[in-house]
């Protein structure tokens, strides 16, 4: 039987043959990739690593629990579109099993591990009902010789196809424009390295931190005597037995020929290795724990906030946003109905930025104190909806006439 092609040679071989292309096979999308450290790296694997955990805990439930809205285009701005069924799909629950920060939350993670979110649209007739997550690792994707693409999923051990139409799709970090790159297989060999340095650590810490010794003795000792040395020499070991000391008897001499932790930077290599992991993922290390060193990305809250923001957060929600416009918004209703994630929470800076920041919008009439009160979660004020700006800025040859400091206008600035 002949041997099966791989990499690029069966990719050619299959192209030539108009045989359909399996995009998560091994040559393209796998989903376990090797390394130089000799780990197995995939999704299970790495999210034992506290960085890559860390990383994708924060940047999936930040965005996931910022409220998703549907909005209209109107003469005056725009207005919540909250009586549309996608508002509710994207913005409350997406199906009957899940909640949107829940669905959101996966469907981010997959786009930071795997490169790609998939989620398949739930209809009745040719009406769009809800959003169903698809688990990467679950779905397989082919080209046939039309160059459409089929989508087959298994779910409880049933296989099923989901038409192309059907599938809502969002890539992460994009070469091609089409699919996204998986951090899992280009990285494999940052978390491979921190893999195989946390099972040194871990080897480390269960030889009680101690250097290599050497136990040698003036004469040769019989088999049997041997196994009882060693045996008594492994009730001394580990760490939890830190401290004990062997009897050097019978001219047994003890000599160090390894190299303590310190020596091997053991600790400073997994400390490099978690800020490298942050790297991929477009993360500031100290935002996940790592604030040995002084970070690029501002000293103060709102300054790591908004670099979180600009840097690592807004790429994925844009891509997020205009996926929904593309694939889950009607063409004919794309002109004035758009779908956007509120960051008002995390633009929010102490009190004092604050304050400054409303009384800026209260004097300048581009906010009403209702709107105010809104962003701080406080309930409306009668007469609250007017707009009022200053008026202190006047011509010098209008001092004294009695101009009012502030005046009251109806409508919108």
């Amino acid at each position: 039987m002949a041997k099966k092609p791989s990499g690029k040679i069966k990719a050619a071989l299959l192209d030539w043959l108009g045989i359909p292309v399996g995009l998560t096979d091994g040559a393209f999308w796998s989903q376990t990739a090797t390394n130089a450290a000799g780990q197995t790296v995939n999704e299970q694997t790495i999210l034992k690593l506290t960085a890559v955990w860390a990383c994708g805990r924060l940047i999936s439930q930040t965005i996931s629990t910022l409220p998703l809205g549907l909005f209209e285009k109107t003469t005056s701005g725009r207005s919540a579109a909250k009586n549309h069924s996608l508002y509710t799909i994207i913005h409350d629950r997406p199906n009957a099993n899940s909640t949107a920060a829940m669905f959101w939350e996966s469907f981010i993670l997959s786009m930071l591990f795997h490169g790609n979110g998939f989620a398949e649209k739930l209809k009745i007739g040719n009406r769009l009902v809800g959003l169903k997550f698809l688990n990467p690792n679950c779905l397989h994707i082919t080209q046939d010789l039309n160059l459409n693409y089929r989508y087959a999923y298994t779910e409880n051990g049933r296989r099923r196809e989901i038409s192309e139409a059907d599938i809502f799709h969002v890539p992460h970090f994009t070469m091609g424009g089409r699919w996204g790159l998986s951090a899992i297989r280009y990285g494999a060999s940052t978390f491979g390295s921190a893999l195989a340095a946390d099972t040194a650590a871990n080897s480390t810490f269960e030889k009680g931190l101690a250097p290599t010794v050497a136990l040698t003795f003036p004469h040769f000792l019989k088999p049997e005597q041997r196994e009882e040395f060693r045996g008594n020499l492994k009730k001394i070991s580990g760490a939890l037995n830190a401290g004990e000391s062997p009897l050097l008897e019978g001219g047994m001499d003890a000599k160090v020929i390894g190299i303590n932790p310190k020596d091997a930077q053991l600790l400073e290599s997994r400390v490099f290795s978690g800020e490298d992991v942050c790297r991929w993922f477009g993360l500031d290390p100290s935002m996940v724990g790592y604030g040995g060193k002084v970070s690029n990305w501002g000293t103060g809250l709102e300054q790591k906030n908004l670099s979180l923001l600009n840097y690592c957060l807004r790429p994925i929600m844009i891509k997020i946003e205009q996926g929904i416009l593309k694939d889950l918004i009607l063409p004919q209703e794309q002109p004035r109905l758009y779908a956007e994630f509120n960051i008002e929470g995390l633009l929010r800076g102490d009190s004092a930025a604050r304050k400054e920041f409303y009384a800026s919008a209260l004097q300048n009439g581009w906010m009403n104190r209702n709107q105010v009160a809104a962003m701080e979660n406080q309930p409306s004020l009668e007469g609250g909806e007017i707009y009022t700006v200053q008026s202190n800025l006047i011509p010098i040859d209008q001092l004294g006439k009695g101009v009012p400091s502030e005046t009251t206008v109806t409508g919108r600035v």
